[in-house]
C-alpha cells in the first residue's frame, strides 16, 4: 500500500516500503500515529496545567492526588492510583511530598494495617479550592477548540479511547496481544 494522502476523516494511509525479504512493510509515521499524538497533546496540556498549580509548588503527581482527595473526600492511596491511573509508587511518592508538606492527612486502616486512609488537611483543602477555578477555565478554554455540536462526540471518543486503551493493556499484561 502506498501512502495515498488524507482520506475524509483527516487519517492518512500508511506508507510501505519494502522490508529486508523485498516484500512492503508498513511505514510509520511518527505524526501520523494516533499514541504519539495523544502523547503529545497530554504533555503539552500538562505544561500549561503546570503553570496553574505549580506556583504552589506541586508536580503532576501531586496535583491528581490533591485533586481526587478533593472531589472524592478519604479514599485509601490504591484507590487513588485506581482513579487517576497512577502507578502505586508514584502515588506513595505524591503522598509522601503532600503529607510533607501538610497539604495531606493520613491514618492507618485498623482493619487492614498496610493500607492507610488518606484526606486534605485544612492548607490542602485550601489550595484545592483555590485552584479549582483556575482549573475548570483552563478546561473550558482548553476546548473552545471543540466545537459546541461536536462536544458529545468528542466527549465518547475520548470514554471509547480511554475503555479501549486499558483493555490493551490488559490484553499486553496477560499475554494475548
Amino acid at each position: 500500500m502506498t501512502n495515498s494522502g488524507p482520506v475524509r476523516d483527516g487519517a492518512t494511509h500508511a506508507a510501505s516500503a519494502p522490508d529486508q525479504t523485498g516484500a512492503q512493510a508498513p511505514l510509520l509515521k511518527l505524526e501520523d500515529f494516533l499514541p504519539h499524538r495523544l502523547n503529545v497533546l497530554s504533555s503539552l496540556v500538562s505544561q500549561a496545567l503546570t503553570r496553574v498549580y505549580g506556583r504552589h509548588g506541586i508536580g503532576i503527581p501531586e496535583w491528581r492526588v490533591l485533586v481526587t482527595l478533593g472531589e472524592n473526600g478519604v479514599m485509601t492511596g490504591k484507590a487513588v492510583g485506581a482513579h487517576t491511573h497512577m502507578h502505586k509508587t508514584k502515588v506513595s511518592r505524591a503522598v509522601a511530598q503532600l503529607e510533607q508538606r501538610k497539604f495531606l492527612n493520613r491514618r492507618a486502616n485498623r482493619a487492614d494495617l498496610r493500607e492507610s486512609f488518606l484526606s486534605l488537611t485544612p492548607a490542602g483543602r485550601a489550595i484545592y479550592e483555590e485552584l479549582a477555578p483556575s482549573a475548570l477555565e483552563f478546561m473550558n478554554r482548553l476546548g473552545e477548540v471543540v466545537a459546541p455540536a461536536d462536544r458529545p462526540a468528542f466527549d465518547r471518543a475520548m470514554k471509547q479511547l480511554t475503555k479501549r486503551s486499558a483493555e490493551l493493556v490488559a490484553e499486553i499484561e496477560s499475554g494475548k496481544f
